[in-house]
């Protein structure tokens, strides 16, 4: 390309740039489809409670009606109340324990200073307790089963062979201390307390709880039960049209729709499936790009941000396949709304709404119910994006994820009340999916930071962080340069109320208009507005070079901005702030100083270039508004309306707003703006009487 001209290079990258983005579109439908599921889609709307509008439908084949999950929670309570929990029989616990009760006996006995012929009644008591307790048996009772009394039945097992009984006639080990309490009480001649201390250590549980074999059982009892209550013929009608979807009707339906399902996935073509999928998604973003190219044509033409868009598409309608996949119990947990939030933030409102329109279409070909997915999402994602339309605090994400939770609650009711036409058979349970969807809508936060870092976009966020006058580079311009600072303030409030007016990005224009003169903190005092002594120290200096100082205030402007890690958005007003006009003050006293010499006009012009967007524009018109207006020895309503009249047609006259898509129309509101708030700074009373 090194040969070709410049002209040529540029068609050359346009054509790749073109085919780039073609092929980015291609990846995104392709990945988008593959992850999406590959079944066909019923074709009708279940709603439990609304009168059936569409024609008679009558069943295409035998299936079968499933059971509700509450007739199945029934049924489960019910078979499950069938199952004795297992108990195993331990019967090497018994003779251990009573050969350990000997030898404990025999290792204590003299120390007791007990009487050495009761030393065998001693034995006997003791064996023939501990003896009964482990022939009735000795277990710890389980809380599962006491639900509903202390005692429960159970199966004991022993060698394969089952016996049935009930806690009530076993022992547990207070059971068992009680019981041998009781019996020592009534043994005058035993030493009580001994004797139970001894048997105390012996008690060992001899029935143990099996879980493996109980849950073995439960499992086998429940994969056992039947899913289903009676079945519908084929040519058997289901629903006819004008009848209610009561709760009969309804488990017909949703039993159609699975049947319908296994039977599409069995019979049905894939390929025809996949083809559909490819058509949808194709349709979606061509729209898209199409709504690009005629209204954002600054995005269309940028394949970075190309990317990026069709990079949060295709992660959340994946996300979505996944979830379907995975049998996510209810697909609402997925935080739709961080898609038009994240797009508002790195550009528009009206483009976040047209991509999350397009989200919600396809997504909704794939969910239950998709009508009232797409009422949910739509209104949520509206929301959504109207509650930060103007970001100026971070704390407005929280405030929008609290009215994004209204805005479900409220349709949460409202489809309920159609639903149920009642207020108590809701069940609030199925609202918490929402909340936590709301709350992993926050995770738009560093996701956006995560972008802007990546794919090199500014943001509201970033915005604010730069307009905190705190930040390094405006402290410095503070300290450095106090009248310029001052000049900077003033400019950004002229130029955020103008562009505010007319249409545009009022915080963009407020972070531009106060770094736009940073350059100039390398040579304050050659700026009048930090001349504070009088001292000028361009009376010494030739006229070329005075210009030139004032000049580089833009290069130099740039240079720090970069060291700054400024974006370059913001970099973009440095550059254009005085576009390709003339230092006239300093060309016209050249002139008048030396009208033989030639000169060459390029030394008194600024490099350029001139702005290219309206915040650009209203910021050169605010900045030489501003500094112009410090000239006036007494400024009142005449000569500010001279003065802004004068300025903004001196620019036009320099054909500066040119590349600005300012108009006339917003040139009059902005002189308008400029004079009132000129007037109210220099304190100037309106003349209201009729002249």
């Amino acid at each position: 390309m090194a040969n070709l001209s410049p002209s040529r290079q540029k068609a050359i990258l346009r054509k790749y740039a073109r085919n780039l983005k073609f092929l980015m579109m291609l990846i995104s439908i392709g990945v988008i489809v593959v992850t999406l599921p590959k079944q066909a889609k019923f074709g009708y709307e279940i709603e439990k409670g609304r009168i059936w509008t569409q024609k008679d439908l009558v069943a295409p084949y035998n299936f079968a009606i499933l059971k509700t999950q509450q007739e199945m929670d029934n049924d489960r309570r019910t078979v499950l109340a069938t199952i004795t929990p297992i108990y195993q029989l331990n019967a090497e616990v018994e003779p251990q324990q009573l050969d350990s009760f000997k030898n404990d006996l025999q290792a204590k006995w003299h120390a007791s200073g007990l009487n050495e012929r009761q030393k065998q009644d001693y034995l006997n008591t003791g064996v023939t307790l501990l003896q009964h307790i482990y022939d009735s048996g000795l277990l710890r009772l389980n809380s599962k089963y006491q639900q509903y009394s202390t005692n429960y039945p159970i199966t004991i097992l022993n060698k394969n062979i089952a016996t049935d009984k009930n806690t009530a006639d076993l022992f547990t080990r207070d059971k068992a201390l009680a019981y041998c309490n009781q019996y020592l009480s009534a043994q005058p001649n035993i030493d009580k307390t001994f004797l139970l201390d001894l048997i105390i250590t012996r008690l060992q549980n001899n029935l143990i709880y099996d879980d493996g074999l109980t849950a073995r059982l439960e499992k086998e009892a429940i994969d056992g039960l039947s899913t289903t209550r009676g079945m519908v013929q084929k040519d058997e009608p289901i629903i006819t049209k004008g009848s209610v979807v009561n709760d009969d009707v309804y488990q017909k339906l949703e039993s159609y729709k699975k049947a319908f399902e296994d039977y599409s996935r069995v019979n049905g073509s894939r390929k025809l499936v996949l083809l559909g999928q490819v058509l949808l998604v194709s349709i979606t973003i061509t729209l898209l790009m199409v709504f690009l190219y005629l209204f954002r044509r600054d995005i269309y033409d940028d394949n970075r941000l190309v990317s990026l868009i069709l990079l949060v598409i295709t992660a959340m309608l994946a996300a979505l396949s996944l979830a379907i996949k995975l049998q996510m119990p209810n697909l609402y947990y997925i935080p739709y709304c961080i898609v038009p939030i994240i797009i508002r933030i790195l550009f528009d409102t009206r483009l976040a709404l047209n991509i999350h329109l397009l989200v919600v279409l396809i997504a909704g070909f794939f969910v239950p119910n998709s009508f009232e997915f797409a009422y949910f999402e739509i209104t949520a994602g509206m929301v959504s994006i109207y509650s930060i339309k103007n970001l100026i605090r971070r704390e407005q994400f929280l405030i929008s994820a609290v009215i994004i939770t209204f805005t479900y609650f409220v349709a949460f009711l409202g489809i309920n009340f159609i639903r149920e036409g009642t207020f108590f058979n809701i069940n609030w349970m199925e609202f918490v999916p929402f909340v936590v969807s709301v709350l992993l809508t926050l995770l738009a936060y560093p996701l956006i930071y995560l972008f802007e870092k990546i794919f090199a976009i500014t943001s509201d966020i970033t915005l604010i962080e730069l307009t905190n006058t705190n930040a390094p580079l405006l402290r410095k311009l503070a300290f450095v340069a106090p009248g310029t600072f001052q000049h900077s303030l003033q400019v950004a409030n002229l130029a955020e109320n103008a562009i505010y007016s007319i249409g545009g990005n009022a915080l963009l224009v407020r972070a531009g208009a106060l770094y736009h003169d940073i350059g100039k903190i390398e040579n304050p005092l050659f700026f009048i507005e930090n001349q504070a002594s009088g001292f000028n120290p361009h009376d010494k200096l030739p006229y070329e070079e005075s210009a030139q100082i004032i000049i580089r205030h833009v290069s130099k402007g740039v240079e720090m901005a970069e060291k700054a890690d400024i974006p370059e958005v913001i970099i973009n007003f440095i550059r254009t702030h005085h576009g390709d006009t003339r230092v006239d003050y300093f060309y016209q006293s050249f002139l008048k100083n030396f009208p033989e010499k030639l000169i060459n006009e390029k030394i008194f012009r600024y490099p350029g270039p001139i702005p290219s967007t309206k915040e650009g524009g209203v910021l050169m018109l605010a900045d030489s508004v501003e500094a112009a207006s410090r000239s006036l020895k007494e400024p009142d309503e005449k000569s500010i309306n001279a003065l802004v009249d004068r300025i903004v047609k001196y620019k036009l006259d320099q054909e500066q707003l040119k590349d600005s898509a300012i108009t006339l129309k917003d040139l009059e509101t902005i002189k308008t703006i400029f004079k009132k708030m000129l007037m109210s700074i220099y304190h100037v009373r309106i003349n209201y009487e009729d002249n």
